[in-house]
């Protein structure tokens, strides 16, 4: 079931790939969606792009993905 806020859509991806995905997320104590958000996210601010989540969007301002004090 998709979690509120978020687009759901189908991801056609090598066996292989979604494997190893799986085994980092469970290592890094996440869910594979999780894993793929996260190493998204990384790979975008890579690029110098940064992309808030909708929840620090509506909290408030954020830098580097973690919440800013005021």
């Amino acid at each position: 079931m998709a979690s509120p806020g978020k687009k759901s859509f189908p991801l056609r991806i090598d066996p292989l790939l979604w494997n190893e995905i799986e085994r980092m997320a469970a290592q890094e104590l996440r869910s594979a969606n999780a894993q793929v958000e996260y190493l998204l996210r990384q790979a975008l601010k890579q690029q110098g792009r940064h992309v808030p989540t909708a929840k620090t969007a509506s909290d408030g301002a954020e830098k580097d993905g973690e919440q800013i004090e005021e």
